[in-house]
């Protein structure tokens, strides 16, 4: 029998493609929203508050929670043959990972409570898959996960082998498989990590859900030799938000309502509400991407802490750089409004 080490704990930082940072993450719920008011919530744990903020739930996330019952369903009594996966695949900054990392913690914690007191289940396995990376590369971030101990000397052979008796042992239905874009199999060593991805669905038990950029047209499902493993798996898109039905704004609106009323700034400042009249003027800056628009509330409230305004209107907004692409998105040549989309 294979045993994991236990993590060592070295620091208070584990990431999540480990499974002290993932258990961390499953186990750690958001801070409570206290009254923003209240005097005994200090500014640095308000700061520490919006810094984390809050997870929206989108319509891409409900399509991607649907789909996945379904495909575990579906592999459930599968014992041989190609078990069927999921890849989640858009545009960056459409909230692919943090769909999938929600996902996964939501099934681990129903998963907990379907079969309490068994500390000797591990439910799902989070990895991100290397640049430049190569069969071992891949499977040593599984091994990596779990916590077991590799060798010099150890060989991909005995390093896979492991690590799918450990998950066959420990009851792991969902591996999370991040960046899948990265495998460029036009690449020999590409092309053999794909094969080796494919392997382990065929050995561990499990439901694979990936994601990843513009998989669809990336080399990974292209070709004859990437056929098969486009065959396993079916595609959800993670697009970006649009502006343009009532249907579509109504969905932006509750989105905006969301953070608006997850904010915690003093209320004799903030106005609640603000956030949703400037609606037309968040999507524009974001494209309707909720990675962009997470990062514009949280660094606008963090903002409004430190100079003790304690309130988010446009003028703030217009002075926080995102990320380069959607500043050029939507800035460049320069971001032209439509008279209802200008705000006070």
């Amino acid at each position: 029998m294979v045993t994991a080490a236990q993590p060592a704990t070295t620091s208070n930082f584990s990431p999540l493609t480990t499974w002290d940072g993932w258990q961390q993450f499953v186990d750690t719920p958001h801070a409570p929203a206290r009254d923003a008011d209240d005097q005994e919530w200090t500014l640095a744990q308000r700061e520490d508050y919006h810094a984390r903020f809050v997870v929206l739930k989108t319509p891409a996330m409900d399509t991607i929670s649907t789909a996945v019952r379904r495909l575990l369903l579906l592999n459930r009594g599968q014992q041989g043959g190609a078990r069927r996966g999921l890849i989640i695949s858009g545009p960056a900054t459409t909230g692919k990972t943090t769909a999938m990392q929600q996902l996964g913690r939501t099934f681990e914690l129903a998963d907990r409570r379907r079969h309490p007191n068994q500390d000797g289940r591990l439910p799902v396995l989070f990895i991100t898959v290397p640049p430049s990376s190569t069969p071992k590369m891949l499977i040593s971030e599984f091994a990596r996960f779990l916590g077991l101990p590799m060798l010099e000397r150890m060989n991909q052979i005995q390093i896979t082998n492991a690590v799918c008796e450990l998950l066959c042992e420990m009851s792991t239905q969902l591996v999370l498989v991040n960046d899948v874009h990265l495998m460029d199999t036009r690449s020999r060593a590409g092309a053999e990590t794909s094969d080796q991805l494919k392997y382990l669905g065929e050995r561990i038990p499990a439901t694979f859900v990936c994601s990843g950029i513009d998989v669809e047209s990336s080399p990974l499902l292209t070709g004859v030799r990437c056929s098969q493993f486009a065959g396993r798996f079916k595609i959800v898109r993670n697009q970006p938000l649009r502006y343009g039905s009532p249907a579509d704004k109504q969905i932006w609106h509750d989105l905006g309502h969301g953070m608006d009323s997850a904010l915690r700034l003093r209320r004799h400042r903030h106005r609640p509400g603000t956030l949703l009249t400037h609606a037309a003027y968040l999507y524009a800056r974001t494209g309707g991407r909720m990675g962009s628009l997470s990062h514009l509330i949280r660094e606008a409230a963090l903002v409004s802490l430190l100079d003790g305004t304690e309130k988010i209107t446009k003028e703030p907004l217009e002075q926080i750089e995102l990320d380069s692409a959607a500043e050029q998105r939507a800035r460049a040549p320069h971001r032209r409004q439509t008279p209802s989309q200008r705000q006070p």
